[in-house]
């Protein structure tokens, strides 16, 4: 299986997220991450969906969901044509025997301490999955109160945007 990204452009409406999310879930594709929101325009929203799968089925739902009133545009992106990001918030137990390493650690990914309490530390890492993954695999060492991340938000390189390719 393949793991994709595409990005969906919508019309902003009421029940247009639940009318593309049933498409995968007919077409049997677990989500991994989703993201939604409004774009430059409030006309427009921006639906970016991470899901696993095969290149037959993934096409095929494309067209499925080019198919659907309200979907105007679809992106797909790769790590070649993209950029993308993720955010975490993670909240660690402030025991004084572990706040070091914990500093150390959050330094060394670049993660920003948000807030700061005698009984936890709350930290914010702005990265790609993977180095968000490997980020909480390495806190896990430590005792992790709660951790709350987004979905993957992802913009094509260059100056190629999804609005330029509408197919109403």
């Amino acid at each position: 299986m393949n793991r994709y990204t595409i990005a969906v452009l919508v019309k902003n409406q009421f029940g247009v997220l639940n009318r593309v999310t049933s498409m995968f879930r007919r077409r049997q594709f677990n989500i991994s991450s989703l993201t939604v929101s409004e774009t430059e325009s409030n006309e427009f929203s921006r639906i970016t969906v991470k899901f696993d799968g095969d290149e037959n089925g993934k096409q095929q739902l494309v067209n499925q969901l080019y198919k659907l009133p309200d979907v105007c545009s679809i992106k797909e992106f790769t790590i070649d044509n993209s950029v993308s990001c993720e955010l975490l918030l993670i909240k660690m137990k402030n025991d004084i025997n572990d706040r070091d390493e914990i500093k150390t650690a959050a330094e060394a990914f670049g993660a920003a301490t948000i807030d700061y309490s005698k009984d936890s530390i709350v930290l914010r890492l702005t990265d790609d999955s993977r180095r968000i993954d490997d980020f909480i695999d390495l806190m896990r060492d430590f005792t992790i109160l709660e951790i709350c991340r987004t979905g993957t938000v992802s913009l094509e390189k260059g100056a190629m945007t999804i609005r330029q390719s509408i197919n109403f």
